[in-house]
């Protein structure tokens, strides 16, 4: 695919959203004036909705693009998208039913302001990962599962054009010379598109979306992701400051428990959120809220996780919220910890809670400073109190794996006590059985937590704390 060509000072949308239309056959259109009907754009071809809508579409960005609109002044292309919508199927003969005019209303607004055909799985509120691998090749994630859909692109060059409008409405740029994108859309939800040399077979967009509210806490556990007594004892600790890491795989839901369990943190108290995208929804109304900046096309202007934790150092937080800790910032993060920033959340990828503590390691390594291996390890375990590790199974359901205190060091080994477990008791149907458990283990920071007022009944660390997931 050939580069892009560097965008003018002040681009105008058609060059920024369209690219090149596609030159599918389009079909015959006639506008009526006065009592006479002239054909305009007429090509030879077949009369169908493909080849009206790129027809139409090849219109609408020119008229776009000679009002000369900015592709951020999203409301006043909003304008211009409806008036011709309207004026077109008002004036002008469309070899189409009443069941293609009104579907094709909506794909022009989409493909002028939207993502294209992927606009009907976006607005599923069921749908929570869309994938295309290629223009006939859609999937999406529903209840956990995926499942390829009807949608279709004409061809890759269209699956392109979508990369593209999506990179101009964020003000970002793809080409050969920055051939992927990480950015987030307008409803929140995350994106990331490749486009050839970095992906072989064409153009593919990954996006993961999140409801228009966040999951609370109470509905986490009428879903079966954790019990009564595992959530009550992760909001005392939320509640008096115990400082808490969530790991788990992609798509476990780690950003999902995060939300719940932030519900915890007062009302009072000023919030620092750090995350790559931003997709935390909180409460609390003392809320800041800090996003990556990846490099431009000449390499700088990056601003990392790492430099948006040291400026939230110097911002007075009452609590740290780290989205995701991937890198030299886990050094940092730990320092805060151990300097005054109790009650942060953060989470991991992690396969597992000592896993978790394994990964926090090796990023302390990253950051460029050298520690000993035993040094990083009493910085880990100073730092942190609790591992919460949440897994998707194979049934699509999210479940918290287990909840560990993390106790000491036996030498250079992480001591961590297992407080509650999910135990899987064979299958129902196609739903994983199990029940979620204390395994009987009181923690050692009940103590602490009653000190700062949180009173917990011992009986939720017996065996009477067990349900059925």
């Amino acid at each position: 695919m050939a580069k892009s060509p560097d965008p003018p000072s002040e681009p105008d949308l058609r060059e920024r959203l369209a690219g090149s239309v596609s030159q599918a056959p389009t079909a015959r259109i006639r506008r009526r004036t006065g009592g006479d009907k002239k054909m305009v754009d007429v090509h030879e071809g077949r009369a169908d909705y493909v080849s009206v809508k790129a027809n139409l579409l090849a219109r609408l960005l020119d008229e776009i693009g000679e009002r000369r609109l900015l592709a951020e002044d999203q409301e006043g292309v909003a304008l211009v998208v409806n008036d011709f919508v309207d004026r077109v199927l008002s004036e002008e003969e469309i070899p189409l039913n009443d069941r293609e005019r009104a579907r094709l209303a909506d794909d022009l607004r989409d493909e002028t302001l939207g993502v294209g055909p992927l606009a009907p799985l976006m607005a599923d509120p069921a749908v929570t990962d869309v994938l295309v691998v290629g223009p006939d090749k859609v999937y999406v994630e529903r209840f956990g599962r995926l499942e390829q859909t009807g949608v279709r692109f004409q061809d890759s060059d269209h699956v392109h054009r979508v990369i593209e409008r999506i990179a101009a409405w964020i003000g970002r740029r793809i080409d050969v010379a920055q051939p992927m994108l990480d950015a987030r859309l307008p409803d929140g939800s995350r994106v990331n598109a490749t486009i050839p040399p970095v992906s072989i077979d064409g153009p593919t967009i990954s996006i993961r979306r999140f409801g228009k509210r966040r999951l609370r806490s109470q509905e986490l556990v009428d879903l079966g992701e954790l019990s009564p007594p595992m959530i009550n004892f992760l909001r005392a600790c939320v509640r008096g400051r115990l400082n808490l890491l969530i790991s788990g795989g992609t798509g476990a839901g780690k950003s999902t428990l995060l939300g719940a369990l932030a519900e915890a943190i007062p009302n009072d108290e000023r919030i620092v959120t750090i995350e790559d995208t931003a997709e935390l929804m909180l409460d609390q109304e003392h809320l800041v809220r800090m996003e990556n900046r990846p490099p431009n096309i000449e390499g700088t202007g990056e601003i990392s996780s790492r430099d948006l934790v040291i400026n939230a150092l110097r911002m007075r937080p009452d609590r740290i919220i780290v989205g995701e800790v991937r890198g030299g910032e886990a050094l940092d993060m730990l320092q805060a910890m151990n300097t005054g920033h109790d009650g942060s959340l953060c989470t991991v990828h992690a396969n597992s809670p000592r896993d978790a503590l394994a990964r926090l390691e090796t990023m302390v390594l990253m950051s460029g400073v050298e520690l000993p291996s035993r040094a990083i390890r009493e910085q880990i375990v100073s730092a942190l109190q609790i591992v919460v590790h949440v897994r998707r199974y194979e049934d699509g359901v999210r479940r918290v794996d287990g909840i560990s205190e993390i106790v000491g060091l036996e030498g250079v080994t992480p001591l961590l006590n297992n407080i509650f477990v999910f135990k899987r008791q064979g299958r129902d149907g196609h739903r994983v059985a199990g029940a979620f458990q204390p395994t009987g283990v009181m923690p050692k920071v009940v103590e602490y937590l009653r000190s700062r007022g949180e009173e917990l009944d011992p009986t939720m660390f017996t065996a009477g704390g067990s349900r059925h997931a």
